[in-house]
């Protein structure tokens, strides 16, 4: 039995339509006709068709993995990639505003200047202050010596910590699959998120989010509001890094 076939039997036995399973996976009718007719020309990749096939397995009450195992097997297990090519968003956002870094050399050179203002300051002698000679006629002026001001010693700037992690948090105003994952490609979360629910994740490393309804999203990144990323049924992936907003 082929895939299509175990997944439209499935639904059947479930007593479910298919339009019935695509408001519970926000994946279009059109391609879950297509994949319970064997063709996938439509999921858009491997890569989506995979994901595809895990939501309509669950939603219908088959095994997800063994149906994912058997369409390795008949297109071929998936290729080692780089992190760079998994995270590469189908529909790149552009962001109006970047955080600006600190000017470190700034900061050091009016550093620079305080301590050489404070060191003349020191050395130079105070107006109330008069000059002792010394015994006998003649005898040399003492000598003022200027007190060295300390110099700080330097100190290591160290990285926030918000900035060494990747803080998402995922506000579903309709429903929408999501499937969060790591580099290495270690499943973080995937599912549906209903519409009036809200999902949230603190991850230190670098990560990949597919939506397969971002229009149905509101995303907020690092604190940094993003809104919907994309139109209703049209699944997109985004990236992002520690510190980062988005990625692309």
């Amino acid at each position: 039995m082929s895939i299509g076939d175990a997944l439209a039997q499935a639904r059947r036995q479930a007593g479910l339509t298919i339009t019935q399973v695509s408001q519970r996976t926000c994946i279009r009718e059109t391609i879950i006709r297509g994949i319970e007719r064997g063709d996938y020309s439509a999921c858009g990749g491997d890569f989506y068709a995979r994901g595809h096939v895990r939501s309509i397995a669950r939603a219908v009450g088959a095994d997800p993995d063994s149906l994912v195992r058997e369409y390795d097997l008949a297109h071929g297990a998936p290729q080692a990639i780089t992190a760079a090519d998994i995270f590469e968003p189908s529909t790149p956002i552009r962001l109006k505003e970047r955080r600006r870094r600190p000017n470190w050399s700034a900061a050091m050179a009016l550093a620079l200047a305080v301590i050489v203002g404070f060191a003349v300051y020191q050395a130079w002698p105070s107006p109330g202050v008069s000059r002792v000679a010394t015994q006998g006629a003649g005898g040399p002026a003492p000598k003022h010596t200027a007190r060295q001001s300390p110099q700080p010693s330097p100190t290591r700037h160290r990285r926030p910590a918000a900035a060494r992690e990747v803080a998402i948090h995922l506000t579903a105003i309709e429903d929408c699959w999501v499937e969060l994952t790591t580099s290495t490609g270690r499943v973080i979360f995937s599912g549906t998120i209903l519409g009036g629910t809200d999902k949230r994740w603190t991850e230190h490393r670098a990560v990949s989010l597919m939506l397969g309804n971002p229009g149905g999203i509101a995303l907020t990144v690092n604190g940094k509001n993003l809104g919907s990323p994309g139109n209703s049924g049209q699944p997109v992936t985004l990236s992002f890094g520690p510190g980062q907003h988005a990625a692309g």
